[in-house]
């Protein structure tokens, strides 16, 4: 919902007015919430400025290293998806973990389920069962 900012030119009442679509805004005669009158001026309160998506494909390794080292699991998952996209090669692990970051999962915790799937033989055929010396 698009919200539109008015002062009445007649009272001077601030008020908030909201409409469903552009189109809504563009096909209503909006008028102040006090007295009526049509004869209002737009105010700009705010402003929502969309932040600029990095290009993680251009950053060196410096860089990359200090998203990971930010700690912030959504932008290293951003940084995941990105680079990797969907491509089939890297396996359905390193797209899971891709999406569990980016729903901001702790990046601690992701490594540690990784670990222990790696170390449990039921999950990882691979996994060797550790021997006493």
């Amino acid at each position: 919902m698009h919200a539109y900012d008015f002062r009445c030119k007649n009272c001077q009442t601030e008020f908030t007015l909201h409409y469903k679509s552009f189109k809504a805004y563009d096909e209503a005669t909006p008028q102040c919430s006090n007295c009526q009158s049509a004869d209002l001026a737009r105010v700009i309160n705010r402003i929502n400025v969309a932040s600029p998506s990095r290009d993680y494909s251009k950053m060196d390794s410096n860089d990359m290293l200090g998203v990971f080292e930010s700690g912030d699991s959504r932008e290293v998952g951003k940084m995941f998806d990105q680079i990797g996209g969907t491509s089939p090669e890297l396996g359905a692990q390193y797209h899971e973990i891709t999406q569990r970051l980016l729903k901001g999962e702790n990046m601690d915790k992701v490594e540690k389920s990784l670990q222990q799937r790696e170390n449990d033989p039921k999950s990882n055929p691979v996994a060797k069962p550790k021997t006493d010396p």
